[in-house]
């Protein structure tokens, strides 16, 4: 092994010189669109994204433990998951700015902090992802959290996005204490900080379990912070509302890979042994999640308040996939659920990228389009935005033949196949609770197709790259709802190559 390896980290050495770099340039851009700024920092994410999708491709190449790449002294490890991951992550920040460059610029909010911010939020996530140490993790969360805490304040001079700023840094700041305490717990316990040493003396069977299970209890409290799900959902829809759309876009997609990452990271590849404890856990914190967050949505008026507690209810349903076959000696049995649960993010991101891209698209027609009633009569005014919406929406609620009914199919498929009482009940009551999401979803497309148009007015126009890049955002969650076996079985093999390396 060489114990440095700087090409295991070369994606993250590329993002960081050009985040600084582009950081400087912008200090003599004097266009207020930022043209220059905005295509060198897609460019970069083009070719990081590339480095980890060609990377994810040599890996799944490789066998067995060959897939995993350990550098910088075992910190980080380069394997077919986090590859995929942060392929993921650097696309979905694509459209983010994309979506948000022509909001932020209506505003007077897009400077360059905004684009160097955002390089360093993918920065952090990227960290998470490819973590191999305790450390690590925690120092990829910070970057990825204060970036995110400064952009949330962006609009400085709005008193209820400062008051969301406020919140969001009280409250990551008590989740980012959780976690560490946690994790210096279970670092008492073993006196090891690397997860495979973690896991190798936790299996040892010598440790206090108390001891353990405590440490257990905090991380995964501290993970629920970072999912927004119940009870340590608090700050979601606050945040979720108070802050720029495109700021909300930010918060709601990139870092749901990393919480995936860090949860897969620790707790299967690092506490797999301690299964029985942390999955029981996530049973609760799943079904609190998709109860509360389904019933509370119904009550919503502001759209992105409600799209906020359907994120709870997302992720609980996605929590579900973490659940089954835990500590299972049947690596194979294991990937189904782990599988599901990344299909499902992959999905639920690419559908949330869309309809706060389409938030936004509204909001440039002079007011904030953030009420359920600013949709009405939508279907007359723009016909085919009313219909990407409504694509969305149904990919949401789990109608087939969007990529969110195939999403969902494949959690309660994982769930059902253990055979377990538990996770059929667990997939019942999964089932009945989508039900109840499914009515606050197609409100919104009666409410766009049956209510007369709020305002009069000529048809809402947008520009031509923000109409293509929503009308690519709608055709991929029906393109992948039909054909779903390409990137599952991706997602698949992905998670059996970390298992076994």
């Amino acid at each position: 092994m060489n114990p440095m390896n700087w090409l295991v980290v070369s994606p993250e050495i590329v993002l960081l010189v050009a985040a600084c770099a582009i950081a400087l340039i912008d200090l003599y851009v004097t266009d207020p669109k930022r043209g220059l700024t905005f295509w060198l920092t897609q460019l970069t994410l083009a070719v990081v994204a590339l480095m980890h999708a060609s990377a994810m491709q040599a890996g799944l190449g490789a066998s067995g433990a060959a897939a995993s790449v350990y550098g910088m002294q075992g910190l980080v490890v380069s394997d077919p998951l986090g590859h995929l991951l942060a392929t993921c992550a650097s696309l979905a920040l694509m459209a983010t700015l994309a979506y948000a460059r022509p909001y932020l610029g209506e505003r007077e909010l897009l400077k360059g902090e905004f684009f160097t911010l955002s390089m360093f939020v993918l920065l952090g996530v990227s960290v998470m992802i490819s973590a191999n140490n305790f450390l690590v993790i925690y120092v990829g969360l910070e970057l990825m959290s204060l970036s995110l805490y400064a952009m949330a304040a962006l609009r400085r001079d709005h008193g209820v996005s400062t008051e969301a700023a406020m919140k969001y840094f009280v409250l990551g700041a008590l989740a980012s204490g959780f976690l560490l305490y946690g994790m210096s717990m279970l670092y008492g316990a073993t006196g090891k900080l690397d997860l495979p040493e973690v896991y190798a003396v936790v299996a040892d069977g010598q440790i206090n379990p108390v001891v353990l299970t405590l440490g257990v209890v905090f991380l995964v409290a501290g993970l629920a912070f970072k999912l927004g799900v119940v009870p340590f959902h608090m700050w979601v829809p606050d945040v979720y509302q108070g802050a720029p759309t495109a700021v909300t876009l930010m918060i709601g997609g990139v870092p749901k890979f990393a919480a995936f990452a860090i949860a897969f990271r620790i707790l299967v590849e690092g506490l797999s042994t301690l299964g029985h404890d942390w999955q029981q856990m996530l049973m609760v914190l799943s079904v609190l999640s998709m109860l509360i967050g389904n019933l509370a949505a119904i009550a919503q008026t502001n759209l992105k308040r409600m799209l906020a507690y359907s994120a709870i209810a997302q992720l609980g349903f996605m929590l579900l996939g973490l659940t089954p076959t835990v500590v299972a000696a049947n690596t194979t049995s294991a990937a189904n659920g782990y599988s599901s649960a990344l299909f499902y993010v992959v999905t639920y991101v690419l559908t949330t990228l869309g309809s706060f891209g389409l938030i936004m698209l509204l909001a440039r027609q002079g007011f904030e389009s953030e009420e359920i009633s600013d949709l009405s009569g939508l279907a007359k005014r723009a016909p085919w935005i009313a219909g990407v919406m409504t694509v969305f929406m149904f990919s949401l609620a789990g109608v087939p033949p969007m990529v969110g009914f195939y999403a969902k199919f494949a959690v309660l498929q994982a769930l059902v196949t253990t055979g377990d009482s538990t996770y059929i009940t667990l997939a019942i009551v999964a089932v009945l609770l989508s039900l109840v999401a499914a009515f606050y979803y197609l409100r919104i497309v009666k409410v766009m197709y049956f209510d007369e148009p709020a305002e009069s007015g000529a048809a809402l126009t947008a520009g031509s790259g923000v109409s293509a890049l929503l009308a690519l955002n709608g055709a991929a969650a029906l393109v992948l709802g039909l054909l779903p076996q390409g990137l599952m079985a991706l997602c698949r093999d992905v998670i059996v190559a970390a298992l076994q390396g």
